[in-house]
């Protein structure tokens, strides 16, 4: 356990959480690829998801790591569990047009007694392949492979206070990168240049609590790239009379808290300010149902109605659950902030309020990670002004 983020306990709890989850849809056990599943049911913790890998969770007994033998190593070096069950495949699988890893994968379930069971896999994810089921279909001809996507992810919605003291560390750095990056911005400075300051302060930290590489680069936009959602940057000087947003999270042991903040060049046209009154007014009204009991639907819903008022355009997804991630993307992928999403928000769960704006012209990014609490509005994790920054 010294590498391990958390105590047995919290291991034991999540664990928990999932079984009853996969008892109540009928599995026997399930295989979860999704690497921020892998770390949050295991402390699994390695730049390896290039190649296949998983846990296997079956009702009884410890989790079961199973990957590449030389990213076993790893396991053993960040995995909570006992080194017998933190597997290794050689590495005449890697990438072999002859033979592929779930055929060592089947051999591992099969001594397990798992050849005829019922296993939840996730199949809407970024890291089980379409070969990698057919191969496992054909290795387990008796075994029922359902889809489980979603399964783990739903677990990890409230988090638990441990959880949330490291996305306070993670809030940190945030505020320590978005300051950076207002900073450091001017007319004439290469955006290449200003994103690698934005991400020598995102990896130093702050005091003791180190920075870790985030689920996705910094998001730095400027001028007509503003009207879109995820450029990042080039080699190209900033410029006054436009606008770049910064969509930045701090992280630490793989935990986010995504802060966006826009800031003008210049002086920043009547239409810009305009908005920007309207978002603020909008987040406001947003936070404020953002309560325990409220769904993810009333925060959307609250936003756009300001919106509305000031003739403003605003539909699609508003924002998302985070916590525990990595690459390519720092969202849960289950509630969204969203007119047609019900979810109930209970305390301890956490969002990236998301309601940015792109116009035809330009983009406009203010948002927060949120704490839904016992009572009251949510709580934002960072303390960095909510407005639109302008420097001359």
């Amino acid at each position: 356990m010294t590498n391990a983020p958390f105590g047995k306990d919290e291991y034991n709890r999540r664990v928990e959480l999932t079984r009853a989850s996969m008892q109540d849809a009928g599995l026997d056990a399930i295989f979860i690829t999704d690497p921020s599943n892998q770390a949050w049911l295991t402390g699994y913790d390695g730049w390896s998801f290039y190649v296949h890998q998983g846990v296997i969770l079956t009702q009884t007994g410890e989790p079961i790591w199973w990957g590449r033998h030389m990213d076993m190593l790893g396991g053993r070096r960040t995995c909570w569990m006992d080194q017998a069950n933190i597997l290794g495949y050689g590495d005449h699988y890697v990438q072999s047009t002859q033979i592929h890893p779930m055929q060592d994968l089947a051999q591992v379930l099969t001594k397990r007694g798992l050849e005829n069971a019922k296993i939840g896999v996730e199949m809407e994810n970024y890291y089980y392949s379409a070969k990698a089921h057919d191969v496992l279909k054909t290795e387990l001809p008796n075994a029922q492979l359902t889809d489980a996507t979603g399964l783990v992810n739903w677990q990890r919605l409230v988090k638990s206070d441990a959880e949330i003291g490291f996305i306070r560390k993670a809030a940190r750095i945030s505020e320590k990168v978005m300051q950076v990056a207002l900073e450091r911005a001017a007319p004439g400075v290469r955006k290449n240049d200003l994103v690698a300051d934005i991400m020598h302060a995102g990896i130093t930290g702050v005091g003791d609590d180190w920075g870790d590489y985030p689920a996705i680069v910094p998001l730095t936009p400027s001028g007509l790239d503003a009207t879109a959602a995820h450029l990042t940057w080039n080699g190209d000087p900033m410029r006054g009379g436009e606008a770049t947003f910064f969509e930045l999270s701090g992280c630490y042991r793989r935990y986010h808290a995504p802060l966006c903040r826009t800031i003008y060049l210049g002086t920043p046209p009547d239409e810009m300010k305009r908005a920007e009154d309207a978002q603020l007014a909008g987040i406001a009204a947003g936070l404020e149902m953002a309560r325990a009991g409220n769904r993810t639907c009333d925060i959307a819903n609250a936003f756009m109605d300001v919106m509305a008022k000031h003739g403003i355009e605003r539909a699609g997804r508003m924002g998302y659950p985070i916590g525990l991630s990595y690459p390519p993307d720092w969202g849960e992928r289950t509630a969204s902030i969203r007119a047609e999403d019900e979810t109930v928000l209970q305390p301890g769960m956490v969002f990236h309020f998301m309601p940015a704006l792109w116009m035809e012209t330009w983009g406009l990014e203010t948002t927060e990670t949120i704490l839904i609490t016992e009572d009251g509005p949510a709580k934002p994790f960072c303390d960095i002004e909510r407005k639109l920054f302008v420097k001359a």
